[in-house]
């Protein structure tokens, strides 16, 4: 009684690129919104040790996540930016109105 046995295909060793945008999490903690930022940087930090530990779908969130948490801060700080421009375009209108 024998029976032919084939051995499960072996396992994928082709490199995984999945980003992991560590360093816009950090360039917009540092210049935009220090909140969302760190929330970026937590969830960039987790992209490589998943990949690492095979974790891919794991790991590719943690990216979405990553990129969401970065895309929110720079968001925030491009608003927070505006608004401080147009309180002083305002501002400065009347001191100039109360100058006359």
């Amino acid at each position: 009684m024998s029976q032919n046995w084939t051995p499960p295909p072996p396992p994928s060793t082709a490199p995984v690129n999945i980003p992991n945008y560590l360093v816009f999490a950090i360039l917009t903690t540092v210049f935009c919104c220090l909140p969302a930022g760190v929330v970026s940087i937590v969830y960039a930090a987790q992209v490589n040790s998943k990949v690492a530990a095979g974790d891919i779908a794991g790991a590719m969130a943690a990216s979405k996540n990553a990129k969401l948490w970065a895309m929110i801060s720079a968001g925030v700080g491009a608003a927070f930016i505006a608004l401080y421009i147009v309180f002083i375009v305002i501002m400065g209108g009347i001191g100039a109105m109360n100058s006359r």
